[in-house]
């Protein structure tokens, strides 16, 4: 046992046996509601649905013209509403390509029996054309022709008028009824891409990223940017739809991503690029004279070419540009902080990934226990514990790529002066040292045979680890307070990061 476990328990809630209780999440300040909902492909319809029944009643529409509202400004009926208050409705027609009017249209063409199609030519029956809500009018076959290229050409989703320069957009159950007749295959596909709309268009919305894709969609209420999980048990940033990354903002994970593909930082601090033959040379000893196998001599510093005469401390007839010299100074330092930020990223990934197959262990020792026992005995202390190990694991690996851009000189360089970075780097590397500094405690008790032990340190056991598992909840919001307050608040800036969430990713619910 740890000789100075006493330090964790100071804030612990005890029973009347001693025993410390766990605080519910419902009682805790961090209690989180889902804000997510799935969507199955069998409710996929209901979903889209509930949108434009929300577009119809508000402008009194019919489905036709609410879908192209929404398809035009991506599923948001909240960006339809503040273009309707602000510019008016009239203008938010316009802009959609949505033409609204009664049938009275319809009246000069039902004068006669037949017309001409204006794209064909040709003497058609009335009832064999077919009039969009613009007013132009042409044949069926002419209509189905048009259709049939757009929907093969993916436009499916906007598909205007055919008359020159009319950019209206075509009502869909036209579209279905011409183009089934002539490809009944075709017109099921545009069925689906119009529903797809919905998941692909909307940014409130998107699929699960899971591989095989387990055929879900994942719709947020309030911001796209947090981590959520899906009903298959995937969890994912939805802003970008990786893996949850959080507090590293999804610009920063793409640049550090990028970074380690390249692959090249030790050859880039290690090694210099002969000015004559450009072959790669590793330098050993202290002396900045460098010779390729080539013959040709050159300065380490800045990698020009120079005689043989030299000092310790000097090349005769060379003198490094001080811009230059900087240069390479920032570049071996920026080097050297991103070796050490990625070791510690890496470490972590590690130690992440072994401990999601500890938590799987212990489900196992939990059914062993609970076999064991002859009274029911809750221990949901051990799945709490192993579950913040994992969520607070997760939040320190990704704090190093944070750290790395946010404290570096290229991320928000304008935005800080060097004694401002200097302060708001040792702000955030004291929280992220006290998640650090913890967090192989509660992994350390974890992996600790308690189920073996006897009543006394069976107790002691469960003590601790319900006491770091609260305390690993505090540091971790006191990290994403310190970035918030400390950090970001004065920059002038948006970055986006998702926010803490004690219990981790945001589940999804289905949709009632």
């Amino acid at each position: 046992m740890d000789s100075d476990s006493s330090d964790y328990y100071d804030d612990a809630p005890y029973d009347d046996d001693g025993i410390d209780v766990e605080v519910s999440d419902a009682d805790s300040p961090t209690h989180d509601g889902s804000s997510c909902k799935v969507i199955t492909k069998e409710c996929l319809l209901a979903a889209q649905r509930e949108d434009l029944q929300k577009v119809m009643d508000l402008l009194s529409l019919t489905e036709h013209h609410a879908r192209t509202l929404l398809i035009h400004h991506r599923w948001d009926v909240d960006k339809i509403s503040e273009v309707f208050v602000n510019k008016g409705k009239d203008r938010l027609y316009e802009e959609a390509c949505v033409t609204v009017h009664d049938d009275g249209y319809s009246s000069l063409l039902q004068r006669s029996s037949v017309s001409t199609c204006e794209v064909c030519m040709d003497e058609v029956p009335v009832n064999k054309m077919t009039t969009m809500d613009c007013g132009h009018c042409f044949c069926n076959n002419c209509w189905t022709e048009h259709f049939l290229v757009k929907i093969r050409e993916g436009q499916s989703r906007h598909i205007s008028c055919m008359a020159h320069k009319c950019n209206v957009v075509c009502d869909e159950g036209k579209i279905r009824i011409n183009v089934a007749k002539k490809d009944p295959d075709l017109a099921k596909k545009f069925d689906r891409y119009i529903l797809e709309s919905y998941v692909e268009d909307n940014k409130w919305v998107k699929w699960c990223p899971s591989v095989p894709h387990c055929g879900y969609a994942i719709r947020v209420e309030y911001d796209e940017c947090c981590e959520v999980e899906c009903a298959c048990g995937v969890q994912f940033c939805f802003s970008c739809s990786s893996e949850r990354h959080s507090p590293c903002s999804c610009k920063m994970l793409e640049l550090w991503n990028q970074k380690n593909k390249d692959g090249m930082d030790w050859i880039n601090i290690n090694t210099k690029k002969c000015p004559k033959c450009h072959k790669t040379v590793e330098k050993h000893g202290g002396c900045n004279l460098v010779s390729c196998i080539c013959g040709q001599p050159f300065c380490w510093l800045c990698g020009g070419a120079t005689g043989l005469a030299h000092t310790w401390t000097s090349i005769h007839g060379h003198t490094c540009e001080e811009e230059r010299m900087a240069k390479a100074a920032r570049s071996k330092s920026d080097s050297l902080r991103y070796m050490h930020n990625l070791g510690r990223f890496k470490a972590h990934k590690d130690s992440l990934k072994a401990e999601i197959t500890l938590k799987k262990k212990l489900q196992s020792k939990i059914s062993i226990m609970e076999a064991r026992d002859k009274q029911t005995v809750d221990y949901s202390w051990v799945t709490n514990g192993a579950e913040r190990l994992v969520i607070s694991r997760r939040i320190l690996a990704y704090s190093y790529p944070f750290a790395y851009f946010m404290f570096g000189h290229v991320f928000l360089r304008e935005k800080m002066t060097k004694d401002e970075r200097i302060i708001k780097q040792n702000l955030f590397e004291q929280q992220q040292q006290q998640v650090e500094s913890h967090i192989e405690k509660l992994s350390l008790f974890l992996a600790e045979p308690f189920d073996e032990y006897p009543e006394k340190e069976f107790k002691e056991s469960k003590m601790k680890i319900i006491t770091l598992s609260g305390l690993m909840d505090r540091l971790c919001k006191n990290l994403y307070e310190c970035i918030d307050n400390a950090i970001l608040l004065d920059l002038g800036t948006t970055i986006n990061i998702a926010p803490y969430r004690s219990k981790g990713a945001d589940k999804a619910v289905e949709i009632d």
